[in-house]
């Protein structure tokens, strides 16, 4: 089966057929996991190398490794590796490809994750590069979509927050572009707008999408896709504070909707707790998605599928 790419470093690189590939092995892994895992990638290591903070994409990385019998080697924190003595990336992965079989990184500059791929002498994933791409977490957010709705085409899919940083959002949007009479709604401030690379897309691509400001605009999709204003990409801390709090999802905006609702995490104030009681709110359902989507790409790059 396989993937035509040795790195996955963008959603923009996908095809639909790789999406159903992926979205396919990935439901076959989820029937490992209820049997405990597997040894398929026995002998195998992950450099897990994560430059910028994270819990669910590192240690599902790492989980879905472990799950199909892989072993792992990690760089965690830039002030702890050689980058912090002025190594450069490339530098660093074409060392690292000598102790792995395949590579995950996350990096909080953009571009980073083409630069590294460019020198990788194994497979290499991107995990994030600051606020330019994230390809796995949309792939293990079209898996969810696809589980929670039963379709992705013809869905309507807001997404709300901060639209200009998060690479989230950027990816989704590519992934959903692949599909059928998608129709987006992107809901932003106005200082944190969907960036023109997106928008470009789905001009050229002939998506139907509104930008809007006000949350009741996002209330009457299928799929809601909140996000949190983030502190870390902002130099103005005065303009986060003004932000932060701009969206709040609660319950009762939610009160005889279907509406699935969506959250990369972490959550800060942008969905009130009392939503997660909710039938339809898939957040955390959404993250352990993550493992058999992981599970799928360690294992398809590496030529055991």
């Amino acid at each position: 089966m396989g993937l035509p790419f040795t790195h996955l470093t963008s959603t923009k690189q996908l095809s639909r057929s790789d999406t159903d590939a992926i979205v396919g092995v990935a439901q076959d892994m989820e029937g490992i996991l209820k049997k405990g895992g597997c040894d398929l990638l026995r002998g195998k290591i992950l450099g897990s190398l994560f430059y910028e903070p994270s819990t669910r994409t590192r240690l599902s990385f790492e989980s879905a490794m472990q799950r199909l019998g892989g072993d792992i080697v990690t760089a965690d924190g830039i002030q702890f590796s050689s980058l912090y003595k002025g190594e450069s990336i490339e530098d660093t992965i074409v060392v690292a490809s000598q102790y792995c079989d395949i590579i995950a990184m996350r990096h909080p500059e953009v571009g980073s994750a083409d630069r590294a791929a460019a020198v990788s002498l194994v497979p290499f994933i991107n995990a994030g590069d600051g606020p330019g791409q994230h390809p796995t977490q949309a792939l293990l957010d079209l898996f969810t979509i696809q589980k929670e709705c039963g379709k992705i085409d013809g869905l309507k899919v807001a997404m709300v927050g901060d639209l200009r940083f998060g690479r989230t959002v950027h990816s989704l949007s590519f992934l959903l572009g692949l599909y059928d009479k998608i129709t987006l709604v992107f809901v932003s401030p106005k200082e944190l707008t969907m960036p023109e690379k997106v928008i470009t897309f789905c001009k050229e691509k002939g998506i139907a999408f509104s930008e809007e400001r006000a949350l009741d605009a996002a209330l009457t999709a299928d799929v809601l896709y909140m996000t949190r204003i983030q502190e870390e990409r902002f130099t103005d801390h005065s303009e986060y504070e003004r932000l932060k709090s701009v969206y709040t999802l609660k319950a009762a905006h939610l009160k005889g909707k279907r509406t699935v609702i969506m959250h990369p995490l972490p959550r800060v104030t942008e969905i009130a707790t009392d939503v997660d009681a909710l039938p339809n709110a898939a957040y955390f359902r959404q993250v352990r998605n993550g493992v058999p989507v992981r599970m799928a790409l360690l294992a398809m790059l590496l030529g055991k599928l």
